[in-house]
């Protein structure tokens, strides 16, 4: 069942979605947004159970994929840019494939429609051992986890989902849920439908996620696809290289 999204709103114009990564939030892609927005209605979103969207017990990229397309419904919204960062490239790929004529574009930042290994397992378990009732600021909490997550921006990322209340502190996120579903998202995009559409996956080059062997993968799926790599950018591309980022985003738009 399809759940009612929080989202929020920058800039006018032809409209653009931004999905987030696990264990993220529409806070991560704000400030690439509003330098967006200069040109387009920037919409970025805050996928189920995670930031201030609702929790569920469900969770994976075909539903995520549906909830996406309420917001578009409800918000009349008929077509638009879909951007996807990670788990939301998977939720952005699976909504173009069941919903085409609503994508008019579709960018798929670091993430191919394949299967992948469990990346994300040594996170989730510090996270589930995070205390947080007996926490008594932030920086407890980072030194706590920086026991098993030995980066800094890491760590910085996933203390943005901590938040205060009466008692010490709680997840923004639905951990449990995630916890539950991770296997799920990891799973490649099950669908026989091809997006035909203006298609571009933009990869960091430091990051293992899209490989050149995925390529066929990715083309098979995707026929309009092309692939762009960006110098000196793992993973989070849109934090490494932001400047970069938007420049291709941009030049792609452009296009027609």
């Amino acid at each position: 069942m399809s759940v009612p999204l929080n989202f929020k709103i920058s800039g006018s114009g032809d409209p653009v979605i931004i999905l987030h990564g696990f264990l993220g939030s529409l806070d991560n892609w704000q400030t690439f947004a509003n330098r967006l927005s200069k040109d387009y209605m920037v919409i970025t979103v805050d996928q189920r159970n995670h930031g201030r969207s609702p929790h569920t017990y469900d969770f994976s990229i075909p539903l995520m994929a549906y909830d996406l397309e309420k917001l578009m419904i409800d918000e009349w919204i008929h077509s638009a840019t879909l951007i996807g960062h990670s788990m939301g490239g998977k939720t952005a790929m699976q909504f173009s494939t069941l919903f085409p004529e609503m994508v008019q574009r579709l960018i798929v930042v670091d993430i191919a429609p394949k299967t992948y290994e469990p990346r994300f397992l040594n996170i989730l378990e510090a996270l589930n051992q995070l205390p947080l009732k007996s926490l008594t600021s932030r920086s407890e909490a980072d030194e706590i986890l920086s026991e098993r997550i030995s980066q800094p921006a890491i760590r910085k990322f996933l203390l943005k989902n901590l938040k205060r209340n009466k008692n010490g502190f709680e997840w923004k996120i639905n951990l449990s849920a995630l916890n539950r579903g991770y296997e799920s998202i990891l799973q490649e995009i099950n669908t026989e439908n091809i997006y035909n559409g203006p298609t571009k996956f933009i990869r960091g080059e430091q990051s293992p996620y899209i490989l050149d062997s995925d390529i066929e993968i990715i083309q098979a799926k995707f026929p309009s696809a092309n692939i762009t790599t960006i110098k000196d950018a793992g993973h989070w591309v849109h934090s490494d290289q932001p400047d970069q980022l938007l420049q291709e985003v941009n030049h792609f738009m452009k296009q027609g």
